[in-house]
């Protein structure tokens, strides 16, 4: 398994955006920067915003793209080409229609479940074989419901319970980065907040 070199995490920027199920990419990011007294710093070349943190005794990229959703993988193949980063050894950080609030999952690769920033990041990488970190946001039930439910902000114990599997998922942080996403993925996909 190849280790991590980059985690980047999926969100709108802005202040409109900051509390929305959309940007669950964006909460692990930071909490992972927090932990680790990281500040996220604008960068032109990558399109969003920076930090460097040390996880798994490794050097690790964050990245927030501020393109919006739609054209994450803007930021994404910029960071790649520039550090020379295969595909493999990125990690997406995004929200989940398809998992209940409260729980984790990793993933290696596949497609983009209608998620356009997946949808945008396989296109300008030209490759699936990504790693994905999905943060379960629920599904409102009615598909045509779902643009505006992502772009609302969770209940307070929904809220809750995504934020103790962000903590779940960066406690194993060490195993993901490393490669032993099997640890890391039997611990994962049995945890719910």
């Amino acid at each position: 398994m190849c280790k991590v070199r980059a985690i980047v995490g999926l969100g709108n920027p802005g202040a409109r955006y900051e509390a929305t199920r959309h940007n669950a990419g964006f909460w692990f990011v930071e909490e992972v920067a927090r932990r680790e007294g990281a500040a996220f710093r604008p960068e032109a070349k990558f399109h969003g915003e920076l930090a460097r943190v040390q996880a798994g005794g490794e050097d690790i990229w964050l990245l927030k793209p501020a393109t919006f959703m739609n054209r994450s993988g803007l930021a994404v193949q910029a960071l790649a080409r520039f550090y020379k980063l295969p595909p493999e050894s990125i990690l997406v950080a995004h929200d989940e229609l398809d998992l209940p609030v409260g729980s984790v999952r990793l993933k290696r690769g596949g497609g983009h479940g209608g998620h356009n920033g997946l949808k945008d990041i396989i296109k300008a990488l030209g490759s699936r074989e990504f790693g994905r970190l999905r943060i379960g946001i629920d599904h409102p039930g009615d598909r045509n419901q779902v643009v505006d439910y992502v772009l609302k902000a969770p209940g307070r114990a929904e809220r809750a319970a995504i934020d103790r599997a962000i903590d779940e998922a960066v406690r194993w942080l060490p195993e993901i980065v490393s490669g032993d996403w099997a640890a890391a993925m039997n611990h994962l996909h049995s945890f719910k907040a």
